[in-house]
């Protein structure tokens, strides 16, 4: 008879199902079910494992007959080589389990093969086990990644074998000669070992039970519903006893029975959810490092590895929706692998292959400057509208260290109201309140932000990952919807068959949250007609974690900001020149091409320095290439600008007129210093001028020396610090009473486990003072327009600092020139400058503005900030004084109390044994001033200090021009550069640098006819000209405002 069937053990005939009931006919079970929910889930584990009882449990029958290679040969090459020039070597034979490497070499591997006649019918695999990361191709094209740690140990031949398909088949296997994480020696994180040796485990021909897979996926589900639900749930014990009832219907041995259990894991999957269950929108993903472990070529492959596989599973799964970010990834598969990028674009247009983030790589996010956050945009939309025809909607930087305030109002420029992330679920110290939630930036800009509740990018499609989402879900009540990207990620691998199996079978099962194989536009579109209960952050994320990052490998760091200030003044001189000579013509290829190197290097392990040395080697490399190829561009645009000559003119690219001491050459050549006034964004010829007050530079008695410009006054102690540093027309003291400036300080570095990332706050209890002198100070050059002094300390027994303290004639800060010999371990080399001053916050630049951060600890998110990030300057203040602290390469900073840090060199050792070992130099400045840091024009300073002057040839008759100027010092012209699908037009980019609401005017010297609003991506708004008058551009700014213009010539 046919009975409705509670939850219980029994022996199943047939079944069916009506609505939310199941009925069957059934005969009792002899026994019924002991409540020992112990034993029953360990019987089911161990009757799916790979370790146990695999002689007579279901998972040591998902393979069948097996059958060897016909023959497996091999081909080792150093260097990472095409499949066409890799096919016509020759191979020598290989034994699985024979040895070969050493590290990132690449081994080829030429299979023959022949199925078997009577495996017809069956589904034949090629197993594939090794320890280094592998691509099938065939008939010349890649078709299949293979990674074990990325569980794709198999390429399917077929999935059922005809008479007519090929038994013979010619495969080559391309492995690289590292793992999904590279090769750490001892730990993932740790120094690549460079003479490991690689070996294939196993390689045949098999017979693949896709009905054991089948039924063991169900098993997993189950087993795995009992363990995340636990004792207190009433489904938990109905999979418990679903699953041991499937344990007595299966026979591994008989597959016919595998229906039985088949059906009794189905009925249980499919009594469905409730209407108000919350609802994950499953999206494939491959988060893939363009650097970190390895480097940037071996990056290439495990695009295409991961790729090419997540295509194959389009074929079969045609649900299946992959999300994929950065589009130099994007462009590095089209020059290596084409056949591939033209499946990727056929997948795009089907929408299930959906680029995402809208950048050109996924940057960090504290560290590149406001002008390369645009130019990322820039770069990432116009190549993913130009391959693909989309723009991306939402910002998408699941794994970086922390996110600038100014990034709402950067991604609204640039067409863009969505972001995701994850990693504030790393923090240290303070849980972060929020999933789904408004970030409100800098400027108000609000951009409608997810953090998928389950903290991971790289989810496995397992109960486990579901319910973390609803349990994590900080919004119940006010966003029912969140995000569930699975795949294996960081390292490449992405998503999996076994992965897409989990997710169907639960897709709408009880107890469980609805599962949706979504996309980013419909999780949002949901989210936003949802958030009306939604809260707002306002400011930076701030990420408590990995703040030595903003200090590791000071070359890269220092070779960023050097790049981005070449780019910013290659394009002003060159746009200037565009329009001064009609035959020059605006290197737009080069620009983009060099923009492309910087924009590489700021991928979030590249300018953070977590990255191996090699790596490093190509990420200073790349930076030489812009240099030599920057040096070239700026020499022909500078001398396009004037004729030739030789005479000698000082080019200012900053928009405020600069009077400064500069080095230069007289008729015979001897060096020599020249005060000069430059106008803004403009030339003149060097013509020297008498500072007011020179220099003047007295060694004392006691052995230290004064130097005073008629601004400033200081005494320098013999050990290189500041005894005073005197603001001279108000008579204020900077130093604090009974301290000292410009003391260098060491402290120890070990952090918990990332070694490149970390610094912890325990390292501020090992602080100790820099105090050996080796060649006390004394007077190098004393001259009216600049006074040098110099001194030598000893560090350690291995490291020494070399400083120059420059006091230039009419300037309003002291410089430091410094030279680090450096080669320390796990050290922390800072320099301190306690002031007088007294305020509860200091204040940092960021990207296109600054922000504030408190400088005492009374709360835990205070004392979190214990290391920060800023730019080129940050500055303490209270009621009409202050001082400010600038540099020229540096990004770490401390401000607590009345002291401020500026964190110079760290020594880790882990991924790069050598990280940061060698000879610094680098320049910080320091700059009391009377008033507001507004109104004291420290950020010009800043500026000033960042990008020199410079010198080019020209003829005698030069006169001095200006080609745009502001009539306010509270707007800042950042970039001037022609507009990429005009050539007869300029963009400028100006920003609002103070803090307030401004009306400013425009000034310029050049023929412009229009004058439009246009965005980050130079899309002219035709609903907002900009009024030319006869004064030049009136333009409205509120705080922080960021204004693109398109200027017709």
């Amino acid at each position: 008879m046919w009975v409705y069937l509670p939850w219980f053990s029994v022996q199943y005939s047939s079944v069916v199902q009506t609505c939310n009931c199941v009925y069957v006919e059934f005969v009792m079970y002899h026994q019924p079910v002991l409540k020992n929910r112990r034993t029953l889930l360990e019987r089911a584990e161990k009757f799916i494992s790979d370790i146990y009882f695999t002689d007579c449990n279901l998972r040591g029958r998902l393979y069948g007959e097996s059958c060897p290679l016909e023959s497996l040969s091999s081909f080792l090459s150093p260097k990472r080589i095409t499949f066409t020039e890799a096919s016509k070597q020759n191979f020598a034979p290989y034994k699985v389990g024979d040895t070969f490497g050493p590290t990132w070499w690449t081994c080829w591997f030429k299979v023959t093969l022949k199925i078997p006649e009577s495996w017809r019918g069956k589904e034949v695999h090629l197993l594939w086990e090794s320890d280094g990361e592998a691509m099938v191709w065939r008939n010349e094209q890649p078709v299949q990644g293979l990674t074990k740690d990325g569980e794709k140990t198999s390429y399917v031949l077929t999935d059922c074998l005809k008479e007519e398909e090929p038994h013979s088949v010619i495969l080559y296997v391309e492995m690289a000669c590292n793992g999904l994480f590279g090769a750490g020696q001892g730990s993932m994180i740790a120094a690549p070992d460079p003479i490991r040796k690689f070996s294939v485990q196993k390689a045949e021909l098999v017979v693949f039970n896709r009905d054991v897979r089948e039924l063991v996926t169900d098993f997993e589900m189950l087993v795995d519903i009992v363990k995340e639900l636990g004792e207190g749930e009433q489904r938990g014990y109905q999979a418990l006893f679903t699953v041991n009832e499937m344990v007595n219907l299966c026979d591994p041995s008989d597959p016919s029975s595998f229906s039985k259990a088949h059906s009794l894991a189905h009925n249980f999957f499919s009594q469905r959810n409730g209407q108000s269950q919350h609802t994950v929108h499953a999206m494939g993903h491959c988060h893939i490092d363009s650097a970190w472990l390895w480097p940037y070529e071996e990056t290439i492959r495990k695009c295409g590895r991961s790729w090419v596989t997540v295509i194959r599973l389009m074929e079969k799964n045609p649900d299946f929706v992959f999300t994929c970010s950065q589009a130099q990834q994007f462009q590095w598969v089209k020059n290596w692998y084409p056949g591939l990028y033209s499946q990727i674009q056929h997948y795009v247009k089907k929408g299930q292959f959906i680029p995402v983030g809208g950048t050109w790589v996924e940057m960090d996010g504290n560290l590149p400057s406001g002008e390369s956050m645009v130019r990322q945009f820039l770069e990432g939309q116009r190549f993913f509208e130009k391959e693909f025809g989309i723009l991306c909607k939402e910002f998408w930087l699941p794994d970086t260290f922390g996110y600038s305030a100014q990034l709402p109002q950067i991604m609204q420029g640039s067409g863009i109201g969505n972001f995701l992330t994850q990693k504030l679920s790393w923090n240290l110290v303070n849980t972060f309140p929020h999933n789904t939630f408004f970030w409100e930036g800098l400027n108000g800009s609000k951009v409608l932000t997810h953090f998928p509740p389950g903290n991971s990018y790289e989810m496995k499609g397992k109960v486990e990952d579901l319910v973390k989402t609803v349990k994590h879900n900080k919004d119940k009540g006010r966003a029912n919807h969140s995000a569930v990207l699975f795949g294996f990620g960081d390292g490449g691998g992405g998503p999996t068959q076994l992965m897409l199996d989990r997710l169907q079978r639960i897709q709408d099962t009880d107890g469980l949250p609805k599962v949706l194989m979504s996309s980013p536009d419909k999780l949002f579109s949901q989210l936003q007609h949802d958030s009306a209960l939604l809260c707002t952050w306002t400011g930076e994320l701030f990420l408590e974690l990995h703040n030595g990052t903003y200090t590791t490998q000071a070359q890269i760091k220092q070779g960023n900001r050097q790049c981005e200030t070449l780019l910013h003044d290659i394009e002003i001189a060159s746009s200037l020149a565009l329009c001064r000579d009609k035959t020059f013509q605006y290197p737009m290829e080069k620009l983009r091409e060099l923009w492309r190197l910087l924009l590489l290097n700021q991928f979030h392990d590249v300018i953070p320095g977590t990255c191996t040395e090699m790596v490093v080697e190509d990420a200073l490399r790349y930076y030489e290439d812009i240099r030599s190829d920057g040096a070239t561009l700026l020499r022909d645009s500078c001398g396009a600008l004037v004729s030739k000559g030789n005479s000698t003119a000082v080019f200012n690219s900053l928009p405020w007129e600069r009077q400064e001491v500069i080095q230069i050459q007289d008729g015979a050549g001897k060096p020599g210093l020249a005060l000069v006034r430059v106008p803004s964004i403009g030339l003149t010829p060097v013509k020297d001028t008498q500072p007011v007050t020179p220099v003047c530079v007295t060694a004392q008695a006691d052995g230290t020396v004064v130097m005073e410009n008629g601004i400033l006054q200081t005494v320098i102690n013999k050990d290189g610090t500041l005894a005073s540093l005197f603001l001279m027309n108000t008579n204020r003291e900077a130093i604090s009473d009974g301290c000292h400036g410009n003391q260098f300080v060491m402290f120890d570095d070990v952090p918990l486990y990332w070694d490149a990332w970390d610094v912890m706050d325990y390292h501020l209890q090992t602080r100790k003072p820099v105090l050996e002198v080796v060649q006390p100070v004394h007077v190098v050059s004393s001259d009216g327009l600049q006074g040098r002094v110099s001194f030598t300390l000893r560090i350690s027994d291995k490291s020494t600092v070399t400083q120059e303290i420059v006091m230039d004639a009419m300037c309003p800060y002291i410089k430091f020139n410094t030279q680090v010999k450096w080669a320390e371990s796990h050290k922390f080399l800072k320099v301190e400058f306690p002031v007088r001053v007294r305020s509860p916050n200091a204040t940092y630049e960021i990207q296109f503005g600054h922000l504030q951060r408190p400088t005492h600890r009374n709360t835990s998110w205070d004392w979190a900030r214990f290391e920060v990030w800023g730019h080129k300057w940050a500055d303490l203040s209270e009621h009409n004084f202050g001082v400010a602290l600038l540099n020229d390469c540096k990004y770490g900073y401390s401000v607590h109390e009345n002291t401020m840090t500026l964190s110079l060199l760290r020594a880790p050792k882990a991924p790069d044994t050598n990280a940061d070992m060698g000879t610094h130099h680098f320049t910080y400045a320091v700059m009391p001033h009377t008033g507001s840091f507004q109104d004291a024009s420290v950020i010009q300073s800043a500026y000033n200090l960042n990008f020199p002057l410079r010198l080019i040839q020209c003829s005698p008759d030069t006169l001095p021009f200006s080609a745009f100027s502001i009539s306010t010092t509270a707007v800042i012209l950042e970039t001037v550069k022609q507009a990429e699908d005009r050539k007869g037009a300029l963009v400028v980019r100006l920003y609002e640098s103070h803090g307030s609401s401004v009306t400013a005017t425009l000034n310029t010297a050049l023929k412009i006819r229009e004058a439009w609003h246009c965005d980050f991506l130079e899309r002219q708004d035709l609903t907002q000209p900009a009024h030319i008058t006869s004064d030049g551009i009136t333009l409205n700014f509120s705080p922080f405002q960021i204004v693109s213009l398109l200027l017709i010539l």
